[in-house]
């Protein structure tokens, strides 16, 4: 058997899957209405939209199977991801890659599959829209090009869940986006028995830059403060506009001093980044930050307390900065 090797573009691939907010969600009908589809069109038992993970394969719809994942090193969808277009195995137990491939002389006994790759912006392959048979067969021209445009549909969809996390303007996940997000995280936190932060941001006089500058200047400020966050994070942690001037971020692994070392740096990048723009004003902010290891608590809790700590700091802040 020939496991699937890694594309060129994995670290890129992975981080944008991440970013989607996808992953171990539950079934939404946008998706199974494309693998019912398929399974109807092409008169197939088991058709899937399937994620590739970095250990697994994970499928956002299931129609034929009665698992939610199997491992990335047995998966077909591994193979189908490496190209761009579709990837067809008429008779996997004549093929000598899969011939002893445990899905294929155990349940669910593939002899046919056939998998398009669900692309985003033409480059990174973030999984497959697959139909599966435990017959050999063949793909007709037509059913080939019915097939690419399903995997269109499927791929529209992903991109929609990538705009409904996403930020509009800072182009950083939005408040959907982190909660999916750092659920995630504190989970892996809890269940490995890692302390985890999280630090709540909010952007000193941003009504003043608004109301002195104009709110295109607001914009250019919170996108400013966006790109600094992207830059001074780890890829791990997860960063995010909560809405209006107020930003969070998710660190995993981190004991309370060492989240006050990282905002300590982010506040000298941020720093830097004043200096070099010569804006009529400086960017800066209130800060909450909240370190935990308890596995009896949940997002939102850690949220509102970072809040109120950022809060208590914001109600010492001058009424007016000479930095500003």
């Amino acid at each position: 058997m020939d496991s699937p090797e890694k594309p060129d573009n994995e670290v890129q691939r992975l981080r944008h899957l991440n970013t989607l907010a996808i992953l171990d969600t539950a079934a939404e009908e946008r998706f199974d209405r494309i693998t019912r589809l398929a399974r109807r069109l092409f008169n197939v038992p088991i058709a899937l939209i399937s994620l590739v993970d970095e250990n697994r394969q994970w499928f956002k719809s299931c129609y034929g199977l009665n698992v939610s994942e199997t491992s990335r090193d047995i998966s077909f969808c591994g193979h189908a991801i490496l190209g761009k277009k579709v990837f067809v195995i008429e008779d996997a137990s004549q093929d000598p890659r899969f011939a002893d491939n445990p899905l294929v002389t155990d349940a669910p006994n593939i002899r046919f599959y056939a998998g398009v790759p669900l692309l985003y912006e033409d480059s990174l392959a973030l999984g497959t829209l697959c139909i599966i048979d435990n017959k050999p067969r063949q793909l007709t021209q037509d059913e080939l090009l019915d097939f690419y445009d399903l995997a269109k549909m499927a791929e529209r969809e992903l991109a929609s869940s990538h705009t409904a996390s996403l930020d509009d303007l800072t182009q950083i996940s939005n408040r959907r986006g982190f909660m999916l997000m750092a659920h995630k995280s504190m989970m892996y936190c809890q269940m490995s028995g890692l302390s985890y932060s999280i630090a709540y941001f909010d952007l000193n006089y941003f009504k003043i830059i608004n109301d002195e500058y104009g709110h295109q200047e607001g914009d250019i400020a919170l996108q400013a403060f966006a790109n600094t966050m992207r830059h001074c994070f780890r890829e791990s942690d997860v960063f995010a506009r909560l809405g209006g001037d107020e930003f969070a971020v998710f660190m995993s692994g981190t004991s309370q001093s060492v989240a006050h070392q990282v905002v300590h740096r982010f506040q000298e990048a941020l720093e830097k980044y004043n200096d070099a723009a010569s804006k009529p004003y400086r960017l800066s902010f209130c800060y909450g930050i909240v370190s935990t290891s308890e596995v009896d608590i949940c997002l939102e809790q850690l949220l509102s307390q970072a809040d109120k700590v950022m809060y208590e700091q914001k109600k010492c802040r001058p009424k007016s900065s000479t930095s500003f």
